[in-house]
């Protein structure tokens, strides 16, 4: 690589953070020694004492998963999981539209339940699952919601959406080193759920690779769809990199004899 292209490139810096050290207390007795009695009876109240504490701080603790939970929504809960960062939310206005829905009752089992779990709808007892059942409607449901996010990053809020992060970079960058660093797009091979993983699309070399993050490797490809990146770069132009000067040289497979 040439001095210029070099000294284009981003360089990324990442701090690693040392692990976190705990305190100790000590706790000193001091004074005449007292009976066997009265030591017993301190001993006594002092595990009563103890037990007291790890029931507030049970019940404390408790308290603070129940509020949790109740405050985090679905949605909030999916886009909160590792390698999900590609994802961005959807609007529930939009999930509530059956027009935008159209089609996908027939690609998602337990389509119901699964939607009722994205908008937060609480079973009634006679709808209650088992937990078998609750696994696959919760798999149904990561499903349906990547469908609904494929139709919803094409519109005007979800290219909003997905504006951020590509300026942000959290789709990564592409490896190659004429590029710079170039962030790119999540793109999907194929519009139909379980056939390719999702892919990143380079605007500068236009060519796609696979994500550097494992987790995010293992996204359906269906859940960005075929046509994302070129639908967002002719909404923003303005992002769409000048060619590099210095282009690739493909390698030719065949053997060339020099007569």
């Amino acid at each position: 690589m040439t001095p210029d292209a070099a000294a284009n490139c981003p360089r990324e810096i990442r701090d690693a953070a040392g692990p976190e050290q705990g305190e100790s207390r000590a706790v000193l007795l001091g004074g005449e020694r007292p009976s066997s009695l009265a030591v017993h009876a301190d001993i006594v109240s002092a595990e009563h004492d103890v037990e007291d504490d790890a029931d507030d701080d049970e019940v404390d603790d408790v308290a603070g998963l129940s509020v949790s939970e109740e405050d985090s929504s679905w949605i909030a809960w999916f886009l909160s999981l590792r390698g999900n960062e590609f994802f961005c939310e959807v609007d529930e206005e939009y999930i509530q539209d059956d027009f935008n829905l159209t089609g996908l009752a027939s690609l998602v089992p337990y389509y119901d339940y699964a939607l009722d779990m994205i908008l937060d709808v609480e079973m009634t007892v006679e709808e209650s699952l088992t937990e078998e059942q609750q696994e696959l409607v919760e798999s149904a449901a990561e499903m349906l919601y990547g469908l609904i996010h494929a139709r919803y990053v094409i519109t005007n809020r979800g290219m909003q959406a997905m504006y951020e992060k590509y300026a942000s970079a959290s789709f990564g960058r592409c490896p190659r080193a004429f590029c710079c660093g170039q962030p790119g797009l999540p793109v999907g091979r194929s519009d139909v759920p379980r056939n390719y993983t999702v892919h990143i699309y380079c605007p500068m070399c236009r060519d796609i690779f696979t994500p550097r993050s494992s987790r995010s490797a293992s996204i359906d490809g269906a859940y960005f769809g075929t046509t994302f990146p070129h639908l967002f770069l002719m909404t923003f132009p303005e992002l769409i990199p000048q060619q590099n000067a210095q282009g690739y040289v493909r390698q030719s497979s065949f053997r060339h004899d020099d007569k």
